[in-house]
């Protein structure tokens, strides 16, 4: 891994994710030419939270940005689970929509795994659905698509040059969304890959032993200098917010990595913000122009 006498490479998730977004736009110019029509995606939204529309609108202008074309569906907070449905399975049979992404949560009356499972499975570009959860854990299966955000950790790693081939890797967490596949996803990239999470004793001795750490705990600044291996590559999903005065908001955002700490003893690190969450939208895209890419070939 990196020297460990040096200070941390910063992981720019950013930059990365904006080289992406280029890639992709090109991709999407080309099959526009070739096919006379561009990748669809249909991005759900059911009621007002704050923080749920920040998110789609960050999703839509990315969007917008490639060349994508979303297409909007929002839908009021009480919507009845029989209604939101009906309007996947539409989705589903819309030729123009190449992407389904319902934003969570959705409110407490819904039944979240039923919307999930709904979702077309050439058409799931969050990767939840459970047929693409099992492809993932099989060796020799590839599934459509890969959810997003730990699809985002692996590309990280390897734009950055960082060997991943029988290493030792760590996940801290074990959440369907990001730990449980983040850990299968380095397993198919042959890391030897140990899981820490709330019920494990002693998590930082096993941190402590990992060329490679993803942490998605959720815990602010958990993961300290002293778990770290010098020269170790730490991915940080953590978005945490605390309490902090000076700030307009009275809050900053922080990881789950003491990164002040952190940063001199690991070779690498992603920073948040501007570490993982860039790379996930980054990776939504990259998901639905390659189910668009499935949908054209098979003359969809």
């Amino acid at each position: 891994m990196a020297d460990p006498a040096s200070v941390a490479q910063i992981i720019d998730g950013k930059a990365i994710a904006k080289a992406i977004h280029q890639e992709i736009a090109e991709e999407v110019a080309q099959l526009k030419e070739q096919h006379g029509k561009v990748p669809g995606l249909a991005v759900v939204i059911v009621g007002e939270r704050k923080d749920s529309q920040t998110y789609v609108r960050m999703k839509r202008k990315a969007c917008a940005e490639v060349g994508i074309n979303s297409i909007n569906v929002d839908l009021p907070e009480n919507i009845s689970q029989e209604e939101l449905l009906d309007q996947v399975l539409e989705l589903n049979e819309n030729p123009d929509v190449h992407g389904i992404l319902v934003q969570l949560p959705l409110p407490k009356h819904i039944n979240e795994e039923a919307i999930l499972n709904a979702v077309g499975l050439d058409k799931d570009v969050d990767g939840f659905h459970p047929l693409n959860i099992g492809k993932l854990c099989m060796k020799g299966r590839e599934p459509s698509s890969i959810p997003c955000t730990p699809k985002g950790c692996i590309e990280l790693l390897k734009r950055s040059k960082i060997p991943i081939e029988k290493k030792k890797a760590v996940v801290v967490g074990r959440s369907n969304i990001v730990g449980m596949p983040a850990a299968l996803l380095l397993m198919k990239n042959d890391a030897t890959v140990t899981v820490v999470h709330s019920r494990t004793p002693e998590p930082q001795d096993i941190v402590k032993e990992a060329d490679i750490v993803i942490a998605a705990a959720g815990q602010p600044q958990m993961i300290k200098r002293d778990w770290i291996k010098p020269g170790a590559a730490v991915i940080d999903v953590g978005t945490n917010a605390v309490s902090d005065p000076s700030k307009k908001l009275g809050y900053r955002i922080v990881g789950d990595v003491d990164f002040e700490e952190v940063k001199t003893v690991a070779g690498w690190i992603s920073p948040v913000p501007g570490g993982v969450g860039p790379m996930t939208i980054a990776m939504l895209l990259r998901n639905t122009v390659d189910c668009a890419k499935a949908a054209f070939a098979s003359g969809a």
